[in-house]
């Protein structure tokens, strides 16, 4: 299985960045894992709202042309749903079992995602009714990608 990871924005945090790679070396033996940055767009310091939905547009279509045309689509939400471990590892194993090869998760930066990107979703996940940062939900979302996989395999880690 093919996961592709889209994410706006750089990793600033060396913290993160370490987290990050622990999780991608873990998920080796399961997936063939990528991420992908794709670029914040500038904007000034104070920017309007017409500002912030061009911004958010155009990183958008960036997006979206990083998503293969049989693809499973995953978009981190706010408002999408909320699932335990276990009903996520259900949605790759699904996948799995449907010959699908590739999954792309798709993480906005911090203005969020255009509607153009929420609507190619086969699935909105919310991760918490929390808020974090973009660049710690890909470490969060890597970690519950690899509890999946250990959770499918019936292998230990889950509890």
């Amino acid at each position: 299985m093919q996961i592709r990871i889209l994410a706006v924005g750089k990793i600033k945090e060396p913290y993160l960045r370490e987290g990050i790679l622990e999780y991608e070396k873990r998920l080796r033996p399961y997936a063939k894992v990528q991420v992908t940055e794709i670029p914040e767009e500038k904007r000034a310091l104070h920017p309007s709202a017409a500002q912030e939905f061009l911004a958010k547009e155009q990183e958008g279509e960036r997006l979206l042309s990083g998503i293969p045309p049989d693809a499973f689509v995953v978009v981190l939400d706010v408002h999408g749903t909320p699932q335990s471990s276990e009903e996520f590892a259900a949605h790759i194993k699904n996948q799995e079992i449907a010959g699908k090869s590739s999954i792309v998760m798709i993480i906005g930066g911090d203005l969020g995602l255009s509607p153009a990107v929420i609507s190619t979703a086969h699935l909105r996940l919310s991760l918490s009714h929390m808020t974090f940062t973009h660049q710690m939900v890909r470490l969060i979302l890597l970690e519950q990608i690899y509890r999946a996989f250990r959770i499918i395999r019936g292998e230990p880690y889950h509890k």
